[in-house]
């Protein structure tokens, strides 16, 4: 399993998975065979969270090689960041909340050995310490285990998922604040009230081709209780106003321009915005740092090769720039909260159309929202 920080790579691996996997993903996506076979899922998301191809770039190029009925379940999983994306736009606090408890409950933590044991990988539970392992080596996991691990985690060895949500955005390439956190919701039951996601031995032994013994699993856990209700805000979403010679902020969920609705406009400078741990609130691993740092690198020297002005800045740098920029919408997350905490007027936002178009049917349940996905690839594919 490789993840070369580049877009030409990311390309490279998306044109490679449609002609020789997709077909067979909505029967194979569910099958974990480990990290040296990866052939039955795209492993694109690490490029897809930081903006180095887009969803509307991936949908474009599955469409043209096949229909929508033969790609629609792989069309699904694109359209769910989609969906998480703008259910967390409509209710941000949701990911205050998430932060204000992380910081309430990790101290009495630190020394809890069930947690110990569980980020070090040494609970005797086989699979569970694999993926742990897995997931510092290659900070990568199959999205099926994903749910098994934080299934594991909460209902097994009873600890909060905040503190999973946190372990999974520090290790993960693709740690992404809506997909990541809200998945850990729903695997507790507090996303979808009632309903969560309990891991089973026979089904893990099933869909990872018997690798693992001694699953010895809490199947019939007690309930995650939280009563707290969502309610949503009222955002149209809309562009600021563009004029000509501004400068464009670029984050790390934005990162390839020549991909955005803003490609022709003509910016006098373009930075890209690193965020070190210095200004996170969740600690990031070095290899997590190096990956967007690299990617970030990459894409300069894409854009300097077309003869656009652009370079990387420090996040911190944003605080001495006083003159009006304009950027591309980082999305709820560490980089827009460090916006509003540093009350940073004069940075205007500009969002995607696609987002701008399918954020409103973000209102319920997946499953509303999976109504629209022919609408919306009507309007722009």
């Amino acid at each position: 399993m490789n993840f070369e920080p580049s877009r030409e790579f990311a390309t490279q691996q998306l044109e490679k998975f449609i002609n020789k996997n997709l077909v067979e993903y909505s029967r194979l996506r569910n099958f974990d065979f480990g990290p040296n076979n990866r052939s039955n899922i795209s492993c694109l998301s690490p490029y897809v969270t930081h903006g180095i191809i887009s969803e509307l770039e991936i949908l474009n190029k599955c469409l043209k090689k096949f229909s929508f009925l033969k790609s629609e379940k792989f069309i699904q999983e694109i359209f769910w960041r989609i969906y998480w994306k703008g259910w967390l736009e409509l209710r941000p606090k949701v990911w205050v909340d998430f932060l204000k408890d992380l910081k309430e409950i990790k101290p009495s933590f630190q020394n809890n050995q069930n947690y110990l044991s569980a980020i070090n990988g040494k609970t005797k539970i086989e699979c569970f310490d694999n993926w742990v392992n897995e997931l510092k080596n290659y900070n990568y996991l199959h999205n099926h285990t994903r749910m098994w691990f934080a299934s594991i985690w909460i209902f097994t060895l009873g600890l909060p998922w905040q503190l999973g949500a946190e372990f999974f955005t520090k290790y993960l390439y693709d740690g992404d604040s809506a997909s990541n956190t809200l998945g850990w919701r729903w695997v507790a039951g507090v996303q979808t009230k009632g309903k969560n996601y309990v891991a089973l031995e026979w089904n893990i032994k099933k869909f990872t081709n018997n690798r693992f013994s001694n699953i010895k699993l809490n199947e019939n856990p007690t309930q995650v209780i939280d009563d707290r209700n969502y309610s949503i805000i009222n955002n149209s979403f809309i562009n600021s106003n563009l004029s000509s010679n501004q400068d464009l902020l670029i984050f790390e969920n934005n990162l390839s321009f020549e991909q955005s609705d803003f490609n022709n406009q003509s910016f006098k400078n373009i930075y890209f915005v690193f965020k070190g741990n210095d200004t996170r609130q969740i600690q990031l691993d070095e290899k997590v740092l190096s990956f967007k740092k690299s990617l970030i690198n990459n894409q300069i020297e894409n854009l300097k090769n077309k003869s656009f002005n652009c370079k990387i800045i420090n996040i911190q740098d944003l605080k001495n720039i006083k003159e009006s920029l304009l950027a591309l919408y980082p999305s709820v997350g560490e980089n827009l909260d460090f916006i509003n905490l540093n009350n940073l007027k004069n940075i205007s936002f500009l969002y995607r159309k696609i987002d701008q178009f399918s954020w409103k049917y973000c209102n319920k349940g997946f499953f509303n929202f999976k109504n629209y996905i022919p609408k919306i690839i009507q309007e722009f594919i």
